[in-house]
């Protein structure tokens, strides 16, 4: 059987003030002979490779915690610990030091912690110990300013911890806070609030377990609730005792295990709600209380893994059918905080991302009800602590998912790629359940948008305050775009609620930052973003995008990418050639009236040209409404034809016999037998000078808005009186040494922006029958004149009915 004695998890403190795992394994401590002295060695249990080799200096100070704890420094900023499985280990490894040592085993640290200059160390020389005053109201004025003037000196503040220690001090002060209760002496609570607040930053783990034990904790919370610079006491003590209320899910047998729970969930309290927020300065003087709460977490785990009837039970009543769902929900919530307790540790962490991918993947409504029950019931709790003007702080479990995802140190972001895809399930509309009396779409994404939504857009906020992105570095780039996919995911699926969320708070704005990114991922996804967002054809986002001038970063992007075909010049084409093809009126007006100096010159594809185009067809009919209403009466009546006629045609057809046909003749009906050739070829000659008229007057109207062919010239944009802001650019005159073979690509020889000087101007038209530009879509532009061709193609007969 393994010795569980010297069974021990190795922790380094890492440089966010956390403890971080190493591994388990078996210490021992031998002569090292490459170290040249006594030396603690821990080897894995997994494999039996070396942990740790740490040779026991004779003058570094090793500090023994809780009974199963030695921490020490093995250099600046590179902290140790070995926490134990048994005490009795702890207890043997502690004599090993204390006799390389040369001390007392019964003492807690074997040096004292001290690095004050030479005159503190000669002044203190002659005062060994540090006298305090006697525990009397009449002193508590004289025991605070003693504190105070403790702390700035490292070795007067071990004094005081000593002499804090040796002579019960904690507990009388603490008789002496009933007395100032009872005589309602605020002055006297108030100097109790500063020495207690004192002894905390003295950062002493002996002191801490006096203060944190059963007897005490509630008091020290109570003398902590008179801040002299409230106006009220707080009521800390009263919301501990009547509104948190621990709940056995599974009944815990072993007391002990209780009662750490109990004192983690109230320390935890202290740093959290009680404490102010510390300074930098004494943030490093409250390590030993971090400390304490995350091996205390530590602890808890463990007694809980090794209580096997404990975590049977757990898991039997989960998986019985005849749980009811409240009890399933209160298994799934301990479940949770029992991860939570382990989340410094990279392996738990994941086995917890793992488990609630198989929830969500196995029943996301599940999931879906029980955090909007969370936020309910956080809600609740939230109004009795307001009541009591305390803050809550509680962290509801999909923004806790969220912030893992934000906060993954992954490079790869791995954990974080796994989060996101779990988080877009979640929020999918497609797996949403809705019944007579709820819809679950309204409930939960309400819900997501009112709680969450912030949490997720967070790092984009911050990272976009100025005109380009603050941080702009690989990780932070990558975390970005993953935040993008889940919007542009949103804007997809969701309605109103994105719709408002993104109008409010001015997202795409924000967003279209990133278009001036140094990645070329990220800038493309802020792109997509918009480009879905203008896919919907939404008037109330055209409306924003109109009003806030959001054209002027994707231009700038286009004009700054030059010449280079790429895939960025490709999807800003894109985007525009689908406003041009769908006709998105306004965006049409808005682009070419406060753009189009800045693209007129843009002829390696028609896509502007034909917006140009466009707008001037819109305010053509705008200024002709009877033309217009004209060319629709036309429209919708010059092909009707007689019922009776059709009919008379298809029972001709029908009757013909096939034999009778010769090759090549056609069947007509017997009106049309009668007319000459004359009368069938005139329309067709007049409909050949009428296109071919028309023709020349559209190449002679492209020809006007057309620069003389210049690839690329400098330019300056200036947006309308409704924004401040000028677009500049200024871009290379050189053509693109590109590949020959790509029709659409700035300066191919192929393409009809790279015309020689000796063809005519007419040539670098895109036509019908002509060289297609990248994106070019040429049948679009010709619908309408499609219908004026087949007006002009009636027979005489048909126009001689118009006519009359």
């Amino acid at each position: 059987m393994t010795d569980t004695r010297r069974r021990v998890k190795v922790y380094t403190l890492n440089e966010d003030r956390q403890w971080d795992d190493r591994g388990t394994g078996h210490v021992s401590s031998g002569y090292v002979e490459r170290l040249k002295g006594m030396s603690l060695l821990v080897r894995a249990e997994s494999d039996g490779s070396l942990l740790l080799e740490s040779k026991i200096n004779p003058n570094t100070a090793y500090q023994k915690q809780q009974d199963t704890l030695i921490v020490w420094s093995e250099a600046e900023n590179y902290d140790l610990a070995l926490s134990f499985q048994e005490k009795a280990g702890c207890d043997e490894i502690w004599e090993k030091i204390c006799q390389v040592q040369g001390k007392d085993p019964s003492v807690d640290i074997t040096q004292d912690l001290v690095d004050e200059s030479e005159e503190e160390r000669f002044d203190d020389m002659s005062s060994p110990g540090l006298e305090l005053p006697s525990c009397e109201l009449s002193r508590l004025e004289e025991i605070a300013e003693l504190v105070a003037s403790s702390l700035p000196s490292p070795l007067r503040r071990e004094k005081l911890a000593l002499a804090l220690e040796n002579e019960g001090y904690i507990k009388k002060l603490l008789e002496l806070f009933h007395v100032c209760e009872d005589l309602e002496n605020i002055e006297g609570l108030h100097h109790l609030y500063e020495i207690i607040k004192g002894i905390f930053l003295l950062n002493r783990t002996a002191l801490f377990e006096v203060m944190f034990s059963e007897e005490c904790i509630m008091d020290v919370i109570g003398c902590l609730e008179y801040d002299p610079t409230l106006s009220q006491p707080r009521k800390h003590r009263e919301f501990l005792t009547k509104t948190a209320k621990f709940k056995e899910v599974i009944p815990i047998s072993d007391p002990e295990l209780k009662q750490k729970i109990h004192q983690t969930y109230r320390v935890q309290y202290i740093q959290d709600m009680v404490l102010p927020t510390p300074s930098v300065f004494e943030e490093n003087m409250l390590s030993t209380l971090h400390s304490f709460i995350f091996f205390n977490k530590v602890e808890i785990v463990g007694m809980l893994q090794e209580d096997e009837k404990f975590l049977t039970d757990l898991f039997a009543q989960l998986t019985d059918e005849a749980t009811d769902e409240e009890k399933r929900q209160e298994l799934v919530n301990f479940l949770k905080e029992f991860f939570i307790l382990g989340m410094d540790d990279t392996q738990v962490r994941s086995a917890a991302t793992d488990i609630f991918s198989y929830l969500v993947e196995y029943n996301p409504s599940m999931v879906r009800e029980f955090v909007m029950q969370e936020a309910q019931q956080n809600d609740d709790v939230s109004k009795k602590l307001t009541e009591q003007k305390i803050t809550s702080k509680d962290i509801l479990l999909i923004n806790l998912i969220i912030e893992h995802m934000i906060c993954d140190t992954d490079p790869e972001l791995g954990g974080a790629v796994q989060l996101m895809g779990l988080l877009r399930t979640l929020v999918d509309p497609e797996n949403m359940l809705a019944t007579a009396n709820k819809t679950e779409k309204t409930e939960f994404l309400g819900f997501f948008y009112k709680h969450c939504m912030h949490v997720l857009t967070a790092p984009l906020l911050a990272n976009t305050t100025e005109d380009k992105p603050s941080k702009d570095d690989f990780q932070t780039a990558q975390l970005l775009a993953l935040v993008l996919e889940l919007l542009t995911f949103c804007v997809e699926h969701h309605t109103y609620h994105i719709k408002n969320y993104i109008i409010n708070k001015d997202i795409l704005r924000r967003v279209l930052v990133l278009m001036a990114s140094k990645h070329a991922f990220l800038a493309l996804c802020a792109l997509r973003f918009k480009r879905k967002i203008i896919g919907l054809k939404d008037e109330f986002y055209n409306r924003y995008i109109m009003k806030s001038f959001l054209f002027e970063p994707v231009v700038k992007a286009f004009l700054n990418n030059g010449s280079r075909y790429n895939l960025m010049n490709s999807a800003i084409i894109e985007m525009f050639e689908f406003i041009r093809v769908e006709d998105i009126k306004s965006l049409t007006a808005h682009v070419i009236e406060n753009y189009w100096k800045a693209l007129e010159d843009v002829d390696y594809v028609q896509t502007f040209k034909g917006l140009k185009l466009r707008f001037e067809q819109q305010r053509e009919r705008q200024d002709n409404p009877k033309l217009d209403s004209m060319r629709s009466i036309l429209r919708n009546h010059r092909y009707r034809r007689d019922a009776r006629t059709l009919e008379d045609e298809e029972e001709m057809w029908f009757n013909t016999d096939e034999d009778d046909m010769e090759d090549g003749e056609a069947v007509v009906s017997p009106s049309d037998k009668t007319k000459t050739d004359d009368d069938v070829m005139d329309p067709i000659s007049k409909f050949m000078e009428r296109k071919k008229l028309k023709e020349s007057e559209e190449k002679e109207v492209l020809l006007k808005t057309n620069l003389s062919g210049r690839q690329s010239p400098s330019f300056k944009l200036s947006l309308s009186s409704g924004t401040k802001t000028n677009l500049t650019s200024q871009s290379s005159a050189t053509s693109l040494p590109g590949s020959p073979g790509s029709p659409g690509s700035p300066g191919s020889p192929g393409s009809p922006g790279s015309v020689p000087k000796s063809t005519s101007q007419t040539a670098a038209i895109t036509t019908k029958g002509g060289l297609v530009g990248l994106v070019d879509y040429p049948d679009d532009d010709e619908d309408d004149d499609e219908d004026e061709d087949k007006e002009d193609t009636l027979p005489v007969s048909k126009k001689a009915k118009f006519e009359s």
